[in-house]
């Protein structure tokens, strides 16, 4: 057994076996699962939890621990194995109900449903990115609080199809500009995707390419097995104090399994009980499935000295500092939300404003009340109306700076955006144009998926853009994100919406992941009766922005749209014809309310027309009738572009008539 593992403890190497073990076990009850990986890194993922990792397995939730991604979420029954076998609350029929419906050991790492799961992961790459956010937050609280109570790393695991995927590109570009030295990611290099051998689609020198970026690299090779050869390359990386770390690391997938070591069935096909059985042999261990010793955990667990030690020093440190700990534990819990109520100044009803630019009146009312915000986009920063007053750039120089300037990169953006989330205190905004929402959708998903209280700020949200054309102008893009589960689309009515709606995100310590949909052009500021609904209902996602007891049809509107809509109304109103006006800022926000509130709203025995500068898809749900946009823009004026669509005041009357004849 030496032979195979070298350098491990007799409780370490009990725990290589166990999990190697297991990672063969699990996807064969469960018919599906991915063993090689997970039984390649079984000594990595060892030697880190022993040796390396700041944890507390008695304190999952220790908010200076170590944060740990697995990237490569197919190999998660790795990350099962380690939390069983070091004490973690995840027991031995947990592990046999791996990939059972509602077990807390998924397919792939969920964050919330199994201790030391930080981020959900499974997309390739994404946890690379986490990661990176994870740090930037890390940093961030560090600067406010204090190395004291704030001082630990992140510790990525990725595969060769992390590395392919174009967001750690993004996100790798990232942290070496930030200088972001607690960073440190194991590469696993193993040669093997689910196509055959990397060479078939990968020649790239990796740690040129790492080292171009700004990282510290070191290339470990052939030690997959060599647990002091692995702590030696960690503890590297830990000294490293200017640079994000790679450890490139040659792991064999499938080992020890003579059959399928090296083999991409090795990948994500489960093993054959002969298969399982011959490595079983190697590793001397019985041959029976789930055999676990029993007193593992709890002996794994007290070798845990060092860590144990810097978990109570740590507890002492807060109690010795019991108003600054306080504060900390409060912004943790509250995931930087804003605590305290904020004065803004309305606009008045004179003169039409760009939802986007009451986003920046919002901001400058919360900078310096939210020592948990971070704001940024993708190189657009005043065009988003996102700039934090008062503060500094993120950097290597200003580590308290709420600034963030992420580059040209969407994707790593938003998931950089969602590390921050995850790790707790930190309220992360992140803007760009809303055409660009298709770069940064993935990261929305999975920001959805895991409940990140991430704020996306998207403007120039329909073909209000004009000139740009075609390829800046969304069409589908509203209708696509609010087809996504648990993500709010919200899509203001007019500027003073925008801010209440701003502060009451920004105010929700429970806030889902959202994304705000603002105009680049200017739009009317609702006055009286229509400015107290918005006042009172917009929260609600819906309300009648107008409202006649004589009314004989509803128009529904978002965004723009319902200032065009009480303008079609006022001039049927001209003509006899009384109607409603209802907006719907926040289709899920709607959905949340009672029946009773909903059918108040929408009046469902009246005749309903639609009006949105977007996809008619799904909006006859709420309407009889739709005026949208189901083919792409042109380049024009943006006046010019309205007209030609038929998103104007005439065009609503034109149809509300038409339709109140058809009913006739």
């Amino acid at each position: 057994m030496t032979e195979l593992y070298r350098g491990a403890t007799e409780v370490e190497l009990q725990a290589i076996k166990e999990i190697v073990a297991l990672a063969m076990d699990a996807p064969a009850k469960a018919k599906s699962g991915h063993s090689g990986t997970a039984m390649a890194l079984a000594p990595l993922g060892v030697t880190l939890f022993s040796r390396v990792l700041r944890h507390e397995p008695n304190d999952s939730s220790w908010i200076d621990r170590d944060r740990f991604i697995l990237s490569c979420g197919h190999a998660s029954i790795l990350q099962y194995g380690l939390a069983h076998a070091f004490g973690y609350a995840l027991s031995e029929d947990d592990l046999r109900g791996f990939r059972v419906p509602h077990s807390k050991t998924p397919g792939h790492p969920e964050v919330g449903e199994t201790p030391t799961v930080e981020v959900t992961t499974g997309p390739l790459g994404q946890g690379f990115a986490n990661g990176v956010g994870m740090v930037l937050a890390e940093r961030l609280l560090r600067t406010q609080y204090g190395e004291p109570l704030m001082n630990h790393r992140t510790w990525v695991i990725a595969g060769d199809g992390c590395l392919e995927e174009g967001i750690s590109h993004e996100a790798a570009s990232f942290a070496g500009s930030q200088q972001l030295d607690r960073l440190t990611v194991i590469y696993d290099d193993n040669h093997i995707t689910i196509d055959g051998p990397t060479e078939l689609a990968l020649r790239d020198d990796t740690v040129a390419r790492f080292r171009a970026y700004g990282w510290h690299v070191v290339e470990l090779g052939e030690h997959a097995n060599d647990l002091n050869a692995i702590e030696a390359a960690l503890l590297e990386c830990v000294a490293n104090t200017t640079q994000p770390s790679l450890v490139v690391l040659r792991s064999h997938i499938g080992f020890p399994s003579p059959e399928m070591v090296d083999r991409r069935e090795a990948h994500g096909s489960p093993f054959t009980a002969e298969v399982i059985s011959e490595a079983k042999g190697l590793l001397g261990v019985p041959d029976e499935p789930f055999t676990f010793d029993p007193g593992l955990p709890s002996r794994m667990n007290e070798s845990l000295v060092r860590q144990h030690q810097e978990y109570e020093d740590w507890q002492e440190r807060a109690q010795n500092n019991p108003e600054v700990s306080s504060t900390l534990v409060n912004q943790i819990r509250s995931n930087g939300a804003l605590t305290q109520r904020v004065m803004i100044e309305s606009y008045p009803p004179i003169a039409p404003v760009a939802t986007r630019k009451a986003m920046q009146r919002a901001m400058d009312a919360v900078s310096g009340l939210m020592p948990g915000l971070t704001s940024g986009s993708a190189d657009l920063t005043d065009n988003t109306g996102v700039v934090v007053k008062g503060t500094q750039a993120q950097g290597a120089d200003h580590p308290g700076g709420q600034q963030i300037y992420y580059g040209i990169r969407e994707f790593a953006m938003g998931a950089i955006m969602v590390g921050q989330a995850l790790h707790g205190g930190i309220r992360p905004i992140g803007s760009t144009f809303f055409v660009f929402s298709d770069y940064v959708r993935p990261a929305i998903r999975l920001a959805a998926l895991s409940g990140a209280s991430t704020l996306f700020v998207f403007t120039h949200d329909s073909i209000g853009v004009g000139e740009d054309g075609p390829t800046h102008q969304p069409i589908e893009h509203l209708m696509s994100l609010r087809a996504m589960p648990r993500l709010h689309v919200v899509r203001p009515s007019d500027a003073n919406e925008t801010l209440r709606l701003v502060e009451n995100l920004l105010s929700d310590s429970s806030m889902p992941a959202t994304a705000l949909v603002l105009s680049r052009q200017d739009l009317p500021v609702l006055a009286g009766a229509a400015e107290q609904a918005s006042r009172e209902h917009a929260h609600r996602g819906g309300y009648a922005v107008v409202e006649d007891p004589n009314a004989v049809i509803t128009i529904l509107a978002t965004g723009s749209e319902v200032g065009i809509s009480i303008a079609a109304s006022e001039a049927l109103a001209e003509r006899g014809v009384a109607t409603r006006v209802v907006a719907l800022p926040c289709w899920a926000c709607f959905e949340a309310q009672s029946m009773e509130y909903r059918q108040s709203v929408l009046r469902n025995d009246l005749p309903s027309l639609a009006v949105e500068a977007g996809a008619t898809l799904g909006w006859y749900k709420y309407a009889d009738e739709v005026i949208g946009i189901d083919r792409f823009g042109i380049s024009a004026p943006a006046g010019y572009i309205f007209e030609e669509f038929g998103i104007t005041a005439a065009a609503v009357v034109q149809r509300v008539q038409e339709l109140l004849e058809a009913y006739q």
